[in-house]
């Protein structure tokens, strides 16, 4: 048995309306509650939370997934602030002890001080930006990779937590040329690839 932790970091804002986001948050509930290996727990960072209960989750989680949506090339502020209120929580509660450097020697190991060891993450993220803009010559990201790049942060925060990246799946073009049904049957086929080789 798996315990599986899946957040939605959409919320409301603007012309956003997190529909998308709430699809594939729907969608994966859906993919795991249907198979018996797995244990669903969920969180939508635009509703009520408690956050010593949203510590536990994590806590709790073997593979903790995060959907996301990109606003100016970065999280949603509500997913941030619940980033910055869990995490903190978290502190020596089963998230991050410390920095990870010790007083004596303060040069070195810093980030090592996580308490997540053996879970895993999954990170999807969706933009506006088609996926050219991150590969073409000459083209807005200069050739880098969403994870090198806009989520490089995001990845280096779970690190410090000591939780490993299992996989990224990110969806292009959402805005403009957005074609729902076929990213959610390659987002299936995605996750089955995943969990076949977990």
């Amino acid at each position: 048995m798996k315990n599986i932790f899946i957040i939605n970091g959409s919320h409301p804002f603007a012309h956003s309306g997190g529909r998308f986001n709430e699809t594939l948050f729907n969608n994966t509930i859906s993919y795991f509650d249907k198979r018996e290996e797995f244990e669903v727990k969920s969180t939508q960072v635009g509703e009520n939370y408690n956050v010593k209960e949203e510590v536990e989750k994590f806590k709790w989680a073997d593979i903790v997934i995060y959907h996301t949506p990109i606003w100016w090339f970065q999280i949603p502020f509500g997913f941030k602030k619940y980033i910055d209120e869990v995490f903190t929580e978290g502190h020596q509660n089963g998230i991050y002890a410390s920095d990870g450097r010790s007083r004596k020697n303060p040069d070195i190991n810093y980030g090592t001080g996580g308490l997540m060891h053996g879970k895993k993450y999954i990170l999807t993220t969706s933009w506006n930006a088609p996926k050219t803009a991150f590969t073409l010559e000459n083209e807005f990201f200069n050739q880098k990779s969403v994870d090198e790049g806009a989520m490089f942060g995001f990845h280096k925060m779970n690190a410090f937590t000591g939780i490993e990246l299992l996989a990224t799946h990110h969806f292009h073009d959402m805005e403009k040329n957005a074609d729902v049904p076929f990213e959610l049957n390659n987002y299936s086929t995605f996750l089955n690839d995943v969990m076949i080789n977990l």
